[in-house]
């Protein structure tokens, strides 16, 4: 029987929704801070050049959030699951495996990456300019992939059992540690060399490195006795069909959506450095859209899988409404300044006023599609939350695969322009918006959200169930 954690399927489901969701929207605010602090840094101290070489190797870093987000959001519906269910042997088999395969995967991913970094960059069509100083930055940023997997274990292991602010108060420090390092390494201050682009990597590469050794020692000492620790590095098969069977269509779904970056930045760069740094603040900027909207896609999928978990499943339609009303009022404030007031949301990057032009244009053609994410991550919540993660996937790659990239790069090339990649990109988000709406009234998403109670039965089953679902769905 569980002895820790928070079962979220017990009292008010908006209040839970709630209190669980603001410490990730907290989390992603600070996260996000990441990245946008370094191209404020980059952007004010270097020009727009090195602007534009941070904004190449961003569907990389989206590629490698990707990477781990599959891995870690897989490992974290099965542990809800289990967490339900009151069944602590099997969590201990999920996270024992899960750190196996995380390990696999960190090896793996910064080998190529790191040695493939500049063939990488040739293929998105960069140019020798920005291609100087950008090879280096990625090799940097690629290392600290190793940090990023660790922070991602941590936090969704913690949230997988109703626990989200532990996870904020890590991001909260290594977001501080970067803000403090960044001009001091990009500029050089006192003790620091001037690094120029390299230093907001090293920076970055830093202050992730203590706050994961910090958070990795915490984690140790807190949770030794629970199975939220591995006991042995060991990979069930069971375990790992269900990461697989979970993680895949995840990280395929992050990987269409970073192709489909890339994709685009391949139309913009055709249009000049400063098209190029403009799409680049326009990907942070967007990030901070989406924050609010991604923190209650994962309130929402822990607790639809704890519900799942826990035999509850009546109350996932109630959790679905309530994500939708609290949601909505938050992002659409979002939307309504990217729309009025664009002019002043570019300056906060930039104060190039060739790459504002471009900026303010794509705000104000696509900036209203931004309330659509409300439908399409709180929808997407409750798909993860009950395994249906290879059906988002499938809504991903029709409205990015059938409509994002082949209308952008049809109607970039009429006398729209840049107009038309920015067209492209506001219906690709009504399509999956109306993809994911359409899927969720039809109750389909309800087919194998039992749970079986032995450990053994509980994996074996469970992989069985999404399997079978998958084929159904083909």
């Amino acid at each position: 029987m569980t002895t820790f954690g928070n079962d979220l399927t017990s009292g008010s489901i908006p209040k839970n929704l709630f209190r669980f969701a603001v410490p990730v929207f907290l989390a992603n605010v600070l996260s996000s801070g990441y990245a946008i602090i370094n191209t404020i840094w980059v952007g004010h101290l270097l020009g727009g050049v090195a602007v534009a070489a941070v904004a190449v190797t961003f569907p990389v870093v989206l590629l490698m959030v990707a990477i781990a987000n599959g891995a870690t959001t897989a490992a974290s519906v099965m542990i809800s699951h289990n967490f339900g269910a009151k069944n602590n042997d099997a969590i201990q088999k999920i996270v024992d495996t899960s750190w196996s395969v995380g390990i696999i995967v960190v090896i793996a991913t910064c080998l190529s990456g790191y040695f493939g970094a500049e063939t990488i960059l040739r293929l998105m069509n960069t140019s020798n300019e920005v291609l100087a100083i950008a090879t280096g930055f990625l090799r940097l940023t690629i290392i600290q992939f190793v940090f990023m997997y660790l922070g991602f274990m941590f936090s969704s292991t913690l949230r997988a059992v109703g626990n989200s602010k532990i996870p904020l108060m890590f991001t909260a420090l290594g977001t501080v540690l970067n803000t403090i390092l960044d001009p001091l390494m990009i500029i050089g201050v006192g003790p620091f060399p001037k690094l120029g682009l390299n230093g907001a990597a090293y920076a970055s590469l830093i202050s992730s490195g203590i706050t994961a050794f910090i958070g990795f020692i915490y984690f140790w000492k807190k949770y030794n006795h629970t199975p939220l620790v591995p006991k042995s590095l060991t990979l069930t098969p069971v375990c790992v069909k269900q990461i697989f069977g979970i993680g895949f269509p995840t990280f395929i779904q992050q990987t269409i959506i970073s192709l489909s970056v890339a994709f685009i930045t391949v139309f913009v760069n055709n249009f000049g450095p400063d098209a190029t740094a403009a799409f680049g603040i326009i990907g942070r900027i967007e990030s901070m859209v989406i924050m609010p909207a991604i923190a209650m896609l994962v309130a929402v999928s822990t607790l639809t899988a704890q519900s799942i978990g826990a035999g509850k499943t009546n109350a996932i339609p109630v959790v679905y409404k309530w994500g939708l009303l609290i949601n909505t009022p938050v992002i659409a404030s979002i939307c309504l300044v990217s729309i009025f007031f664009p002019a002043a949301v570019m300056r906060l990057f930039v104060t190039d006023p060739n790459v504002i032009a471009v900026g303010v244009q794509y705000l104000h053609i696509a900036g209203w599609a931004y309330i659509l994410m409300v439908s399409i991550f709180v929808t997407n919540g409750v798909l993860i939350g009950a395994k249906k993660a290879m059906i988002t996937m499938f809504f991903s790659l029709i409205a990015l695969g059938f409509f994002r990239i082949p209308f952008a790069a049809f109607l970039s090339k009429t006398s729209l322009g840049l107009k038309g990649i920015w067209i492209a990109i506001a219906i690709s988000f009504f399509i999956n918006a109306l993809l994911g709406f359409l899927y969720y009234i039809s109750g389909r998403w309800k087919k194998g959200t039992q749970i079986p109670v032995s450990v053994n039965e509980a994996l074996t089953v469970e992989a069985e169930v999404e399997g079978a679902e998958v084929v159904s769905n083909v």
